[in-house]
């Protein structure tokens, strides 16, 4: 089985209260803290087809580096993930992934399912 990897920002209350979850369940991962080590477009397409997401559905729209980077409800996966790239705030967080799928952590308890 591989080592389950938590996506997170430890400024993030959300993604905090992930990682407290998989501390006290004792569960052995990984941490990828995706501001200092921002993920590629195709690290982000697999992370995308691993939830079964959209690039949409992960984007944090109210972040201002949204604006920045010149997104709105029309612009194509490809620009949220070369956005990402560049800015990688704009990924929702925490995310989840193990050997039984990925999830994002909103609310921290949805990563129950896949532990």
């Amino acid at each position: 089985m591989t080592t389950p990897v938590l996506y997170h920002n430890p400024r993030c209350s959300k993604s905090r209260e992930a990682k407290a979850l998989l501390d006290d369940a004792g569960i052995d991962y990984q941490v990828r803290l995706y501001l200092t080590d921002p993920l590629s477009v195709a690290e982000l397409k697999t992370l995308l087809k691993q939830l079964g997401l959209s690039a949409a559905d992960v984007l944090r729209r109210k972040e201002a580096d949204a604006k920045t980077a010149g997104l709105d409800s029309s612009s194509s996966d490809e620009q949220i993930l070369d956005a990402m790239v560049r800015f990688p705030k704009l990924l929702e967080r925490p995310i989840l992934v193990t050997g039984k799928g990925a999830r994002v952590g909103r609310p921290p308890e949805a990563i129950r399912e896949i532990l």
